[in-house]
This record gives C-alpha cells, structure tokens and sequence, in this order.
C-alpha cells in the first residue's frame, strides 16, 4: 500500500475500498476476542474455513475474525450478517450444520440461539438480544464489525475520518475546544474533564509535551480497555494522534499490561501499518504534523494505573506514585508536561471531532456526558462489558441487560469503581450511574468494574477482600497506605474468623480517615471505600460478627458449621463419597453425620446433597445439633416413599 499523503487521497482509497467490498454475499463474524478465544474460537474459524471449501462456498462467504463482542460468558459467539443471525457456545462440531443450514438454506438452528432466562424465550437476532438491545454502543459496537488487524476494516466504517478533519480544518485550539465542550471526562477512574487537562498542557511553554494511553487496567475482573485495544485499536491511536495534535507533543506512548498479550499484539501491529499508511510519522496527510508512537509494557503492578506511577514505569523506573505539587499535565514523564488519558477516553475523540461536542453531549447526564463501558460480573445471568448512556439506573444495567439474578436468589449488592470503589445496596438500585450521583454515594465511577451481589454474600468479607488485594498491591512508599491498611486488613480478618471484639468499628474508621486524608496517591486515599461504604449500609452484618459471632450471610467458614438433618437423610452415601476430608459418617441405609472435629467447612457436603432432600444444613452462631445415636441411624424404610 503505497503511503497516503492527503485528505483527498484518504477518501479515494475509502471510495475505492468501499466499492470492492460492498457485497451481498454472507459474512460471518466470529468474535476473537481473549475470551473466546479461550473458549474455543481458533478452533471454530479453522473449521468454518475447511467446512467453507468442503461445501464449494469458499470465495462466496467471508469469514471476520472480530474483537469482543461483549457477551463473554456465552463465548465463542458467531454472527451470520446480513441478517445478524447470533449464535452462542458454537463448537466446531456445530459447524457443518451452521454452513449447511444457515449459510445456504437460511435456516436458524434454535439449540445455538439466545434462550431468555427468565422466560425461556428464544431470540434469533443480536439486535432483540436484551442484553445487547439495551445498550448504545458507541463504542464496542465496532468491535463486532471490523477485524482488528486490519486498517481497511476501520476505514471502511468511516475511521481515520477524524484525523484529516482536525488536522487540516481545524486548529489546534479548535478540537481543545471542541473536546472541552463535550465535557469529556477521563474514563479511566478520576473523572477529571479532559479538555482541562489537555488546556493545562498546552498552556504549558516547554516545546516538548507527550501524550499517553494508560491501557494498565488492573482492577480484578475489568477488561474494557483491553477488549478496545484487541477490537479496534486504530480507533484509539486516531484519538490519540489528535490530542497530541491538540495540545502540542509530538510524541505519545501506550502503558499496557504484559498481561494482554492480544493488546499488544493487535496494538503493535496497527502502529506498524499506519506508519505505513501515513497516519503516523512525519507530514501526516500532508499537514506538517509530525507524530510517532511507542508501546511500553507493565510489569502488572495495580499501583502503575495512578499517573505519576505509570509515567516513572516509562522512565524506566520502578512504578511508584510521586507527590504532585505540580500537575503531571505540566510536569510529567522526563518533567516535561505530559497528558495521560485511558483507552476508552481516546477512542472516543474521533467520534467528537467528526460528530460534534452537541451530539456527543446528547448522552449522558448534566455532569457526565456520553456513554461508560462497565464490566458486568458476578452473580448475574449476563456477564460481559456492557456500554451504556451515563445516568442509566444500577437496576437497568443489573436487571434488564444483565437478566437479573443467578438462581432465583435475591440482590444484596453491588460493588462499582474497582477495588477502590463502593458497595452500593438495594435501596439504591434506582441510581443513575455517572461521576457525581456514585461518589455521593460513597462509591465511585473508576475504570468501570461493577460486581454484583446476591444474598449468599458476605458483606464484611467483601471489604476484607478488597482491602487485602490492596493491601498487596501497595507500592509500600509512604505509611498510612503500608501501614494503614495491613491494620484494616487484620483488623477485618479476626472479625471474619469469630475474633473481632468492641471498639474493631471505631478503629477501623479511624484508619479509614488517616488512609485518606494522609496517603500519597489515590491508591492510597480511596482504599478505605470498600470498608467504608459496607459499614454505612451494612452495619448490622458488621456487629453480628462481632457481637454474636455469627456471619448472617452463612460465608465466613470460621463461623458457620454444617450437619446433617436426621430426618430428611436417605442415606445416599453421595456427601459420605464426596466429603474431601473423611468427615462424613455412615454407611448404606444408615443416617449419615458430620465428625465437626474433622470437617474443614468446605461446604462440599452442602452442595452435592440432592436439592429434593436438602438434608445437610448450614448454620451459623448457633450450637450444632448433638448427633443422633448410632444404634438409632438405620433407615428401616426409604424415606423416599410416602409416610417412609
């Protein structure tokens, strides 16, 4: 591809490349992203592929390799367009029969479809999907359009439309404009707007400034900025190479963790083939813009996510957060002033620049505009990354998006903002989710993370969770973070093991107001969320550990204990078979019990006892029932017959 050197020249390659491609013929996407390829999805493609010739349809039906699509946990998912058939947990033994009957005689083979799970519906289409129909992917939805490694997919759905726009109809202080107008907030957990931020630096008289993507992303269960990087990479270097335009750096670089090596490899690639295309590198389109980029890969520590830390890593440094007396956005990385958004920041000034700040401002709500990518998980039927306009309830994204809750059990809570982030319970589910409305109430928007609860949780055990991944994840510098913490992390340990005692609450709170009040980074002063937030709107669970030594939610092992109901046993020896440590007592047509001197509180027993006899209980602050007598534990009939 010989280099593209004007605006005119893009959009006669995007003429010429729209002719070629504009085709009825079937095409099939099949997401490939890291989750499903995990499930199986290299393996689904090269059976399509074979099947595909086998069947004379080679050269009549394209195969995408897309980003993800979203809906992970039904990996790997294939979709037949132009009709947006969706099919999930494909096989490559579903393969013949999708080619076959799909792909030639147009049929829909239900067993592969969406099933509803509350209403057992079957939905044929990604676009009735409720999971998908409640959505505005601004966003993910090219995802599921374009094969990542390839730029002429990005061009063919308008990309790189942006870049000439800003670069040859528009000052530099035009798009800062534009972009301040929209209202953009940093999406990567500040909130901070980024029209301010990137002012500040271009404001600043030093003649070198860079610019950089945090793809770190290190909360437990997030991946929205790795599933953007995978599926449309280029989308986040035409935003890029526009604010370097924006605010005066020649040069940007991307922090991404080793951990994705998808990102990386997708990422690499796509700087590799602008270069070529003439998007990077020197007199972009002919602009006398000059702008390159590097990749830089994290060692994966969480505290590399906070600005100051990130840009030290880059150095070539270990990864600690430095005290901002001064703005990294006036002195940053090699004290130069330096601009640090995330993924999903960057990825959405193209679609600023080429729609407008009044269109982009159409979304969202008075303070936060625009739509957020959250990573759905926990005891939900429908996990995946979700994007949706801000100021959409919790209870819409849990309930009509994500299906509601796991098994028919009720909602207890749900925790938003990464580790650092809140525990928000049912009396809020009407919140509008967006920067202010979460911190009010004590929670937080951060990178996106959103984990929700069920009734089986405990919520004293969730802030020990959270407060010991920090606690690890601390870089250890100054010591309200250090020593702060490991105090809240012992502090809530004895609690959940029956050891905590009064005056544990009024500690820990006085902890929480050092932590943030004195720590050097936000790591550090937003640590105490977790604990905060569960003992404002769960305090009751919080003195029944202490107090009456009883975990209400029946989850701390240390406080709960197990035995077996003499009157509903059959004898079915499957928890005797089952039990791990030899616990269990009992032969064939004899009552089984737990030896509570041997059992481990694995909980296996519980979960293998058939649902029809739910004979082994779990308690929890209360004394276990004495064991019956041996002589007394024959079944002299199965129970299983009436009056027996």
């Amino acid at each position: 591809m010989p280099r593209i050197n004007s605006p005119a020249e893009l959009e006669e390659y995007r003429k010429e490349l729209l002719s070629k491609t504009a085709s009825d013929k079937p095409t099939i996407a099949i997401c490939s992203g890291t989750g499903c390829n995990a499930s199986g999805s290299n393996e689904v493609a090269a059976t399509l592929e074979e099947e595909l010739e086998k069947q004379g349809l080679s050269g009549h039906v394209e195969i995408r390799r897309t980003g993800c699509h979203g809906f992970c946990e039904r990996g790997p998912i294939v979709v037949i367009h132009p009709e947006g058939i969706c099919y999930f947990q494909v096989e490559p033994k579903d393969v013949p029969e999708i080619v076959s009957k799909t792909i030639k005689d147009k049929e829909i083979i239900e067993r592969l479809v969406y099933t509803d799970p509350i209403t057992g519906e079957k939905i044929f289409y990604e676009s009735e999907i409720p999971f998908y129909k409640n959505q505005v992917r601004l966003l993910l939805g090219s995802n599921a359009k374009i094969d990542p490694k390839s730029i002429d997919d990005y061009l063919a759905i308008g990309g790189y439309s942006a870049l000439p726009k800003a670069l040859v109809q528009m000052t530099p202080e035009q798009v800062l404009e534009e972009v301040k107008k929209s209202n953009l907030r940093g999406r990567g957990g500040g909130g901070f707007p980024t029209g301010r931020k990137w002012e500040e630096s271009r404001k600043s008289p030093d003649p070198i400034k860079y610019v950089i993507v945090n793809a770190d992303e290190g909360d437990p269960g997030a991946y929205m900025d790795r599933s953007l990087l995978e599926g449309n990479p280029h989308s986040v270097l035409e935003g890029l190479i526009i604010g370097g335009y924006a605010v005066g750096a020649h040069e940007g670089f991307i922090y991404v963790r080793q951990e994705y090596p998808l990102a990386v490899e997708n990422v690499n690639l796509a700087i590799r083939i602008a270069e070529e295309y003439g998007f990077l590198g020197k007199d972009i389109l002919g602009s006398g813009f000059d702008f390159t980029v590097k990749v830089h890969q994290g060692a994966g520590a969480f505290v590399s996510g906070e600005s100051s830390a990130l840009m030290t890593a880059i150095e070539g440094r270990v990864g600690e957060p430095r005290p901002k007396y001064i703005h990294t956005a006036v002195k940053g990385l090699w004290g130069k002033p330096s601009v640090l958004n995330n993924v999903e920041t960057w990825a959405n000034v193209p679609l600023i620049i080429n729609n407008g700040a009044e269109w982009f401002a159409q979304y969202g709500t008075e303070g936060s505009k625009g739509t957020k990518i959250f990573s759905l998980v926990g005891k939900i039927n429908n996990t995946g990354l979700v994007e949706v306009p801000m100021g959409m309830p919790l209870k819409d994204i849990i309930f009509k998006i994500g299906g509601g809750i796991r098994g028919g059990k009720k909602f207890k809570a749900v925790q938003t903002g990464g580790p650092s982030g809140g525990c928000l319970p049912d009396e809020l589910l009407d919140l509008g989710v967006d920067f202010d409305e979460l911190t009010k109430a004590g929670s937080m928007m951060g990178s996106g993370g959103m984990i929700v609860m069920d009734e089986d949780t405990c919520m004293v055990d969730v802030a020990r969770y959270f407060i010991e991944f920090l606690t690890d994840e601390s870089c250890g510098k100054c010591v309200p973070c250090r020593e702060g913490m490991r105090q809240m992390l012992k502090i809530l340990t004895d609690i959940t093991k029956g050891k905590g005692k009064e005056g544990d609450i009024e500690r820990l709170e006085e902890l929480a107001e050092v932590l943030s009040e004195a720590s050097l980074c936000a790591l550090g002063r937003s640590a105490p969320n977790p604990f905060l937030t569960t003992l404002r709107y769960f305090r009751d669970e919080y003195e029944a550990h202490i107090k009456e030594k009883r975990c209400p939610a029946l989850s701390c092992k240390e406080l709960i204990a197990y035995y077996i109901d003499p009157e509903k046993c059959q004898a079915c020896m499957i928890c005797s078979r089952k039990c791990p440590a030899g616990a269990i007592v009992g032969g064939k047509n004899q009552i089984h019990v737990i030896d509570q001197e041997k059992c481990t509180k694995c909980g296996t027993c519980y979960e293998v006892c058939p649902p029809r006899f739910k004979a082994v209980k779990k308690i929890s602050g209360e004394p276990v029932p004495e064991p019956i007598p041996e002589e007394a534990r024959t079944i002299v009939r199965k129970r299983s017959k009436k009056n027996g």
